[in-house]
């Protein structure tokens, strides 16, 4: 009972804090279609909040160290809970990108925060089990966020409201915490080189599945709008598709445990872009046929990092799990903030259905890649691989929660 229920209270502020990011993204797509924002525009102001938490996860760990963890905490979560509103007193994307910049920095703060609590509760040898609730937790908080947008007028006041009061409310739980400060969590060190040299693969499908996430949740509901469907839809859609991310984890990492990765790679990016190219033909003849896609999309996109993760730490010491992780961290984080980007772009010269395109062409090539990688090196044998894990995107926090970090691996070319 002693760990149980302070890891409850950290799962709670956790799972209301995505609750309130993943609605956030929503509206402030639908508010941006309202105010006839171009889908370029669009994209840049989502890609600010990748920016933005990119540089948080350098500049949060510098400013927990200067004036102490709970201090940092409530003045980043002060902000973060603010952002909200003001995003609804000023509909301008200038100052939209700003907010979005500074939600992102604070909220990778408080993020270190939650995730670096639990590192300090979760017991060394049920690491693994925590790792897997706390995805769980983010995946159905991520999904609860989008059907959020059923409730009351999505297009008004109401929904930054709500998110303002979850972003307070997650807070509760961590501040009134009876439990010490944890480590200040240092930001991952970064060498493209090392990461190159350990995985190609894995640097390209970091960054593929960065342009993926980011594309989706910055544009994702702005795509749903515009292809015809009513706020309703556009929670119904964008939820289907976290929730086909979430139930697809475990079957392809027991796949890739059993076969090698960079085959099921190729599979799972071949089978998104097949899922998008039907996603695109099916928007002629109904957009609610997009739902069951949907399924199947976020199935395979959302397993692509998990996989990528795996398939690097394959290759490297287990003394540099932690390096690795981190590195393939922030190329996932460059993705996020160029994908919104490209997408907009494609979306602004051929229609919000290329988004699908989009998807088809980013993860066409990471096969065509792997496809590649195939011809030309080894494959890992199987009693030097590790564990798939499913691997949230977070922080570098919760990477010393993730249980490969006590397994040994082989050294590898």
């Amino acid at each position: 009972m002693g760990t149980l229920l302070p890891l409850g209270s950290l799962f709670g502020g956790a799972g209301l804090l995505v609750v309130g990011v993943g609605l956030l993204f929503s509206v402030l797509g639908l508010r941006a279609g309202l105010a006839d924002f171009s889908t370029i525009t669009t994209g840049a102001v989502m890609s600010a909040y990748f920016v933005g938490y990119a540089a948080g996860v350098f500049g949060c760990p510098a400013l927990i160290r200067r004036i102490g963890h709970i201090r940092a905490f409530a003045a980043m979560a002060s902000v973060a809970s603010t952002m909200p509103i003001l995003h609804a007193l000023w509909v301008n994307p200038w100052f939209w990108g700003v907010l979005r910049f500074v939600t992102g920095a604070c909220l990778v703060g408080l993020y270190i925060a939650v995730e670096s609590w639990l590192n300090a509760v979760a017991p060394r040898e049920k690491r693994g089990k925590v790792f897997a609730a706390y995805l769980t937790v983010t995946f159905l908080a991520l999904a609860l966020g989008q059907l959020l947008l059923l409730f009351g007028e999505p297009l008004g006041f109401v929904p930054f409201v709500m998110v303002s009061v979850l972003l307070s409310f997650a807070l509760l739980p961590i501040t009134l915490t009876p439990l010490a400060e944890p480590a200040v969590t240092e930001a991952p060190r970064f060498s493209m080189a090392f990461l190159w040299q350990a995985s190609r693969l894995g640097v390209v499908g970091a960054l593929v599945s960065g342009m993926l996430s980011g594309a989706f949740f910055g544009l994702g509901a702005v795509f749903a709008q515009r292809v015809g469907m009513s706020a309703s839809g556009v929670a119904v859609f964008m939820a289907c598709t976290i929730l086909g991310g979430a139930a697809f984890q475990w079957p392809v990492g027991h796949w890739s445990d059993r076969a090698d990765r960079r085959h099921v790679l190729f599979w799972v990016a071949s089978g998104t872009a097949a899922a998008a190219v039907l996603g695109y033909a099916v928007l002629w003849l109904q957009p609610w046929l997009l739902v069951p896609v949907a399924v199947v999309l976020g199935g395979l996109m959302f397993s692509v990092y998990g996989l990528s993760v795996a398939h690097a730490n394959d290759w490297v010491d287990a003394s540099r799990t932690l390096e690795l992780t981190g590195g393939l961290l922030l190329v996932h984080g460059f993705g996020a903030a160029l994908g919104p980007l490209v997408a907009g772009v494609l979306m602004d010269g051929w229609g919000p259905g290329s988004l699908l395109l989009y998807v088809a062409l980013v993860t066409s090539l990471l096969a065509l890649f792997a496809l590649r990688v195939l011809s030309v090196s080894r494959a890992v044998p199987a009693s030097e691989k590790v564990d798939f894990v499913p691997t949230p995107a977070s922080s570098p926090a919760v990477l010393q929660l993730d249980p490969r970090q006590d397994e040994g691996q082989a050294s590898g070319v």
